[in-house]
């Protein structure tokens, strides 16, 4: 089978695919051979069954005395038609026949019916001086009274010479569409398998590293076009994250090298000199354990935005909106000296994960605190978009803002930009937008009504939520 193997993967099917249209072609030229076979042997013994009515009726019609000379007379004044002969026995009387009958009287298979008539009439296709033939025999009789045999015959020669070439037709159209089939599905096949080589040695050139590789415009809109865009597309998504992996990687040793220095600095420096003073010893305890703290909430966040890549990140349920606002309300108005707005929400039952909500809450309202000073105002507002289906949940505050053109950069890991106090660590809005991302909704920043910043998370909204208006 190693010729089998060398045809490929294309030329393996396109024989398969041949060998099935031979045996589809095969069944249709036979079963059409069969029926035109029929059909002619049908039309003869109709043509020759014409001269059994004709010699049946005139014989009831005129009730011969000597049947013998009906017979003669019969077969001398009919006409029969080109390679018809009759032969009509009569035993113990004469055996008459019409001219060219001596091999039909001669043959086997019709003696036994002149010597003796059968009981039903019979059809019969034979061979008789080498010629194909079509034979009806059927009795004669006088009242209840088997008295001879009636035997027609007709030359089909004709028929089987038609049949012979309507056979050759067959054939060679069977042959043709058999080559052609094969043929085109040689091609189509090779055509395609070709697109899916291409998009094999991409995808080796990739996984031995080279992300740039992109399999490109199939110049077609089939399924192989949009298995191409569709990779290519995977491929961009696949960039796209190693490319994040990288700066996040880049990001979070900036970020823990700052704290882990400090730290180790403090204990170089107790360490050189005297241990013995314990006001030295707890500051530099103090410092070490802060900056300890500070890599523990960036490690922390840093895992939460990992999960928030993960397809099982959101854990979603039934969230009553006012009493999470009014809950969340509860717990950071006595986090700082900030005149606390109460939340204004409608009742409104919908579908998320109330722990990742009440997280990205937290975030913006802690946002909002330490963007602003004592006797500042900080609230949440919700609203309900009904034309676009979303609720949307902002935080508002009355500091200082943030600039149109610092937005989008906030929105960066690690991205602090104007920020007012040194402790952050420039993941709150990140971890907010993935939240929000996560639940097929996004982040949006703006002016809030007191003049300070505006943030709002728009959430999606099911078909199936639960309103009470």
């Amino acid at each position: 089978m190693a010729w089998y193997r060398r045809l490929g993967s294309a030329g393996r099917l396109a024989l398969v695919n041949s060998l099935i249209l031979a045996v589809i072609i095969g069944v249709v030229v036979a079963v059409f051979i069969r029926n035109f076979t029929s059909s002619y042997q049908s039309v003869a013994a109709t043509q020759i069954g014409v001269e059994l009515r004709a010699f049946e009726h005139q014989a009831q019609r005129s009730h011969p005395a000597n049947l013998e000379v009906f017979a003669r007379n019969f077969l001398e004044t009919y006409a029969l038609g080109p390679g018809e002969v009759v032969v009509i026995s009569l035993p113990h009387l004469a055996t008459l026949s019409t001219p060219g009958s001596q091999v039909v009287v001669a043959s086997p298979q019709i003696r036994p019916w002149i010597a003796s008539a059968p009981a039903t009439t019979q059809v019969r296709s034979l061979i008789l001086g080498g010629r194909p033939t079509e034979v009806v025999a059927a009795p004669i009789r006088a009242g209840a009274r088997t008295v001879g045999t009636f035997i027609a015959t007709s030359d089909v020669s004709a028929f089987a010479a038609e049949r012979a070439r309507e056979v050759r037709v067959s054939l060679a159209e069977g042959i043709i569409a058999l080559l052609a089939g094969a043929l085109s599905t040689f091609l189509l096949l090779r055509r395609l398998l070709r697109k899916v080589g291409r998009i094999t040695s991409t995808a080796n050139a990739i996984g031995e590293g080279n992300l740039e590789e992109r399999l490109g415009d199939q110049g077609s809109n089939d399924e192989v076009g949009q298995l191409a865009r569709t990779f290519d597309s995977m491929l961009d998504r696949v960039a796209s994250a190693m490319s994040s992996q990288r700066r996040l990687l880049s990001d979070v040793s900036h970020q823990l090298r700052t704290p882990l220095t400090a730290a180790r600095g403090h204990l170089e420096v107790l360490g050189r000199g005297s241990v013995d003073d314990p006001v030295e010893v707890r500051e530099t305890l103090n410092l070490v354990i802060d900056q300890i703290d500070h890599t523990r909430a960036v490690v922390d966040r840093l895992l939460m935005l990992g999960r928030a890549m993960e397809a099982d990140f959101l854990d979603a349920h039934p969230v009553e909106l006012r009493r999470l606002l009014i809950e969340v309300y509860e717990t950071t108005s006595v986090l700082a000296p900030r005149h606390f707005l109460a939340p204004e929400a409608p009742d409104l039952v919908f579908e998320a994960d109330v722990e990742k909500l009440r997280g990205a809450l937290f975030n913006l309202l802690d946002n909002a605190i330490r963007a602003t000073g004592e006797g500042d105002s900080v609230g949440i507002v919700a609203e309900v978009d009904w034309s676009r289906r979303m609720v949307r949940i902002s935080v508002d505050d009355s500091g200082p803002g943030i600039p149109e053109g610092a937005r989008q950069l906030v929105l960066e890991r690690f991205s602090r930009p104007g920020a007012r106090d040194r402790y952050g660590s420039g993941l709150g809005l990140a971890i907010v937008k993935a939240v929000a991302e996560a639940h097929g909704g996004w982040i949006e920043i703006g002016v809030a009504p007191a003049g300070g910043a505006r943030v709002t998370m728009a959430l999606p909204l099911s078909d199936d939520l639960a309103v009470d208006e």
